[in-house]
């Protein structure tokens, strides 16, 4: 099987261990990836933002690259969801571009859900003996139901032990350009995140996006708690080679 890696603006540009990890992760599946180089962005930030006529032109891209792809995966919950459930509400019903949209849409996948439910894995053979706690992303979770998957594969990893904390599907307060337009409001639900984290005794939160994890790392150093963040990808590739 051959799949097309989205690796996400932020993961491009500030994380670029987790696009490594999930190509990592893949191959250890036995999938064969494949990295456009042509790729840029999904559309999110300027759709969220209101402005649709841009968001419409990044998507025709988006659409372009990967009209002719098995399956396209992404390392995110809120770029998935864009791409799943919004992008092709950008053209009209019954154009050829809403088709090509739909069509893509249908082949797109976030990490985990992949893993689990296309290629029905159960374990990575990763070994991480530490205390971790996982993080609900709000699109992850809410817009595409993605739950479980995450957790059977956390719960997969030797050694781990993995503690659920209070409210784990709460928003983190980072909501893309939500943190920068009300960053006040966003740093005290973000505050309340960080207090569960603590609260469930782990070294480690993990979840699948890593806007939210950038997030919580600078509410987290703020308060000097010394957790760290860590992509489901990163976890699931500590593995021997």
């Amino acid at each position: 099987m051959k799949v097309s890696l989205f690796v996400t603006c932020l993961v491009d540009q500030l994380f670029p261990q987790v696009g490594l990890s999930a190509v990592k992760v893949l191959k250890k599946c036995g999938v064969e990836v494949d990295f456009d180089p042509r790729q840029t962005c999904c559309g999110q930030p300027a759709f969220n933002s209101g402005y649709v006529d841009e968001s419409r032109e990044v998507a025709e891209h988006f659409i372009e690259v990967y009209a002719d792809r098995e399956h396209i995966v992404v390392p995110s919950g809120s770029c998935a969801t864009m791409i799943k459930s919004f992008l092709p509400s950008l053209f009209p019903e019954g154009s050829q571009k809403r088709r090509q949209a739909e069509q893509v849409s249908q082949r797109t996948f976030e990490l985990s859900d992949f893993l689990t439910s296309v290629l029905g894995t159960h374990t990575t053979g990763a070994r991480f003996p530490q205390v971790v706690t996982y993080h609900d992303s709000c699109h992850l979770v809410r817009e595409l139901g993605i739950r479980s998957p995450p957790r059977r594969l956390i719960q997969s990893v030797e050694g781990v032990d993995f503690r659920e904390m209070e409210n784990c599907d709460r928003c983190c307060g980072f909501g893309g350009t939500f943190a920068v337009k009300s960053p006040d409001v966003s740093a005290a639900i973000g505050e309340d995140k960080v207090q569960w984290i603590q609260e469930s005794g782990a070294d480690y939160v993990i979840a699948n996006d890593v806007g939210c994890l950038m997030h919580l790392d600078g509410l987290l150093r703020r308060n000097q708690v010394p957790i760290q963040i860590m992509h489901l990808a990163e976890l699931l590739a500590h593995f021997d080679d």
